[in-house]
């Protein structure tokens, strides 16, 4: 079977996702220039959205979300496991590249490994997920501190996957992407990380910047950031 889609649920569905944090109202023309659709079709969506609990329309004329919007929501969250999307795409990403994948977050002033999957053969730097090491000078801990502590470490966001090696441990080195949420908002860094003299390698004939790309935008489509957001952060062949 293809996987086409329907436009006319797409559209609808895009024009939930121009609801924002800040952005909680908007008015039909808000919403035509924010979705790029003509204010017609936005309108006959609109109605359907709202025949269907998914906005509301307010006596002057702007739309919010509706109660159907709440009601997923909460059962999405009883449903969500954080361990049950991350680890498959980091197992995944481990056995395509032979190097050990990782997810790690900022816990206080320290990054944290909250899940690892090494590859199945080969030299690999072995570690416990529930590692914490401190924030240095390493790739994982640029994009923790410059997409999650907003600390202005470049001047203008750098090309992904950042890599560095020997920042930590001179016989190892590191690739580190940001991943992405619900809101397009940052949760973590996915790495692939192993012995430098491989990796340095890697480094110079770009073998694993497809791979990692890839599941740094896949895990955050999993994860609820939006499509347009993922093809903008990350581009791979």
């Amino acid at each position: 079977m293809g996987n086409d889609g329907v436009a006319a649920v797409e559209k609808a569905l895009s024009l939930l996702d121009c609801f924002r944090p800040g952005v909680e109202s908007l008015t039909l023309a808000a919403l035509a220039q924010a979705s790029g659709m003509h204010k017609t079709t936005v309108y006959r969506l609109m109605n359907s959205l709202e025949r269907m609990g998914y906005v509301v329309r307010s006596d002057a004329g702007s739309y919010s979300l509706g109660h159907r919007v709440l009601y997923l929501g909460k059962l999405y969250e009883q449903s969500f496991h954080l361990s049950a999307i991350v680890e498959p795409v980091l197992h995944s990403l481990a056995a395509s590249t032979k190097e050990s994948a990782s997810y790690y977050v900022i816990d206080n002033t320290q990054r944290l490994c909250l899940f690892r999957a090494e590859p199945s053969e080969g030299l690999r730097e072995t570690r416990l997920a529930g590692t914490s090491l401190p924030l240095d000078d390493t790739a994982i801990s640029q994009v923790l501190r410059y997409w999650g502590l907003g600390q202005p470490i470049y001047e203008r966001p750098p090309s992904l996957p950042i890599f560095t090696s020997g920042a930590r441990d001179v016989h190892t080195a590191a690739f580190a992407t940001p991943v992405f949420g619900a809101a397009d908002k940052f949760m973590a860094a996915l790495t692939l990380s192993g012995p430098a003299s491989r990796l340095n390698a890697a480094q110079e004939t770009g073998e694993l910047v497809g791979p990692q790309l890839k599941a740094a935008s896949e895990l955050s489509r999993k994860l609820g950031a939006s499509l347009a957001f993922c093809e903008r952060m990350f581009v791979f062949d």
